[in-house]
Formats: structure tokens, C-alpha cells, sequence
């Protein structure tokens, strides 16, 4: 069966033929309709995350059917989510990557039309979010898999009376929790690339009362920053964004270093965390959550084969939404 397979050789995708993997006791073997292309894709790409062993197909923003299971009824629909639900519910897991981030080649083959999944690392579908034949329900449905969730994961810092957020790098997470935080009566300022116009229209049209170019100054001071784009150079913009109390919330798996800052923008009480993963209780919480507020996906999708296309496109920022491959 046909996979995008990153072999390490170059920074391109190669079109290959993989066996196809046999579901055992505990696992169920799911055919994806449709794969996300997301950041995490990207940094292993492009040799920012050095952990997974190689070769490997990249993908884990998966929207797909069960199509047979070692010990579960056929047919159940799944979503693929990078979290593991750990002893303690903390989201912190120390091998992201080899239980969700990428599907390996060695030793087990995995493919992208169809992914062997442990029922741990799976939740059902929702009736609804997505249909079986209908390829606009299913481009809309895909990001809410993983990219969206991380997103309220990270939402999950900002409890308390944080009503002023902060979104910067309006991309695929952040055009999905912008219209979650405007459904719950949060105001929305959205940070994009300076001159990225277009990405400031759709964070208007999305709700955002302000969009503007990272370096800016919002017209208000902000209650919590979340920053989905992977430079370090925005930690320091944020804080200074904020409020006494306020806090920046890292919402992605790699960003560049942070440079140093004056201890001022830190001090009364502001703080910096991250998200370092998902646990089952995101993924189960978000999808109703999603319902109620009406989310619409904005979606470009790629054949798989261009899968070195769509990633290029996330590289250079080209995007609006979400890049999701179709098999």
C-alpha cells in the first residue's frame, strides 16, 4: 500500500510501497479518510525534533474509520490523538513521539491510508462530526483531531478570569480556539506575520475585535497569551503584552530558543508554561465543546502523493486553516 515515507536521506517525502500492519488484542486498525499535516510533521522534517528513528511515515492529525479490530466491533469510528493517559492525568509524556507523533516503518510498517492504533491512544467519534462518503464534512471534521485539542489543552492554563486572550500564529489550532474563546465571551487579539493582511482578515471574520503583527501592542492589555508559532521571539512580546498576573501560554512541541528579556516584563506575578501533551480527558471534553459553539474548519486539501507540497505551503507560511492530505 502506497505511504509518504521520510527516510532522513533529504527533506522530502518519498512515495513508497508498505506492507499492511495486523491489528492484535488491544488494537484496532483504523483506514484514515483523511491526515492533517501539522507542525509536528514539519519539525521532524526538518530535523528539529531528533528523537524518532528512521524510516517513518509522518501523521498523526488523523480523521478516519475502524475498519477491523483485534477484540473490538468492526466499523467504529476513531480519532487518532497524540496523548496518553498517564497514572498521575498529568499531560507530561517523555516519548510523545514514539507513541502518536509518527507512525514508524521499521520493525512494524504503518501506512498512511491506514494507521494501527491502541485503543488507549484512540476516542470515538462523535455522531455527526464526521460521515462516511461526504468529503466536505470530512475536510471540516479532520482538524479538530489533534491540532484543536492541543489548543484547549492549552486553554486549560488560562483558568480563571482571563477574559483578553491573546492568539499568536493564526494557523490551524488557533482559527479553531478562536472561535471556541469568542463562543464562550472572551475577546479574541490574534498576532500574525507583519504584513500578513490576509491572516488578519480571517481572524476578523473568525470574531477576533483585534488583529495586528506580532511585534504590535494590543489596544488592551491581555489576560493570557497562547503561541501556537514555534519562535522564541514571541515569549518576550507576549509578556509584554499582559496584565499583572497574566500568563503566556507555549502551546506547541518545538520552538526556537527564547531570547533574554528584561526581568520587569516578567515580574508581578507573570508566568510562562507549556503544553506538552494531551490526555483522554481534552480529546472527550473538546468535541462537545466544539458542537456548542458551532466551529467551522477552513481546510486546504492536498493529494497524497503532494504531501512535500502541503508541507512547504505550512513551511512558508501559506496557509489559511488547515492543510489536510486525502489518501
Amino acid at each position: 500500500m502506497r505511504a509518504m515515507v521520510f527516510t532522513g536521506k533529504s527533506p522530502e517525502l518519498e512515495l513508497q510501497e508498505v506492507a499492511r500492519p495486523v491489528p492484535g488484542p488491544g488494537q484496532v486498525l483504523i483506514r484514515v479518510e483523511a491526515c492533517g499535516v501539522c507542525r509536528t510533521d514539519l519539525h521532524v522534517v526538518d530535523g528539529d525534533l531528533t528523537e524518532p528513528k528512521l524510516p517513518l511515515i509522518p501523521g498523526h492529525g488523523v480523521g478516519p474509520v475502524a475498519d477491523q479490530t483485534g477484540t473490538q466491533e468492526r466499523r467504529q469510528r476513531y480519532r487518532v490523538s497524540p496523548f496518553r493517559q498517564r497514572k498521575n492525568k498529568t499531560r507530561i509524556c517523555h516519548a510523545i513521539l514514539r507513541i502518536a507523533a509518527v507512525q514508524r516503518v521499521a520493525g512494524k510498517p504503518r501506512r498512511i491510508a491506514e494507521v494501527l492504533a491502541s485503543l488507549a491512544a484512540v476516542i470515538a467519534s462523535p455522531a455527526g462530526v464526521t460521515e462516511p462518503g461526504d468529503a466536505n464534512t470530512l475536510l471540516h471534521g479532520q482538524p479538530l483531531a489533534t491540532c484543536a485539542q492541543n489548543g484547549n489543552a492549552a486553554d486549560d492554563f488560562m483558568a480563571g478570569e482571563r477574559r483578553r486572550l491573546g492568539i499568536y500564529g493564526f494557523g490551524a489550532a488557533a482559527h479553531i480556539l478562536c472561535q471556541i474563546a469568542v463562543h464562550q465571551g472572551r475577546e479574541v487579539y490574534a498576532f500574525t506575520r507583519e504584513g500578513d493582511s490576509a491572516a488578519q482578515e480571517f481572524a476578523r471574520r473568525l470574531g477576533a475585535v483585534w488583529a495586528g503583527a506580532s511585534p504590535d501592542l494590543p489596544p488592551q492589555k491581555l489576560d493570557a497569551a497562547i503561541i501556537f508559532a514555534p519562535v522564541g521571539a514571541l515569549v518576550p512580546q507576549a509578556l509584554s503584552a499582559l496584565r499583572k498576573g497574566g500568563r503566556v501560554v507555549c502551546g506547541g512541541i518545538h520552538m526556537s530558543d527564547i531570547p533574554s528579556f528584561p526581568y520587569a516584563d516578567l515580574w508581578q506575578e507573570r508566568s510562562i508554561v507549556s503544553v506538552a501533551n494531551l490526555t483522554r480527558a481534552d480529546g472527550e471534553a473538546f468535541f462537545p465543546l466544539v458542537a456548542k459553539a458551532g466551529v467551522q474548519t477552513e481546510t486546504a486539501a492536498y493529494p497524497l502523493e503532494n504531501a512535500n507540497t502541503a508541507l512547504q505551503d505550512l513551511r512558508r507560511g501559506a496557509l489559511q486553516g488547515a492543510a489536510v492530505l486525502v489518501p
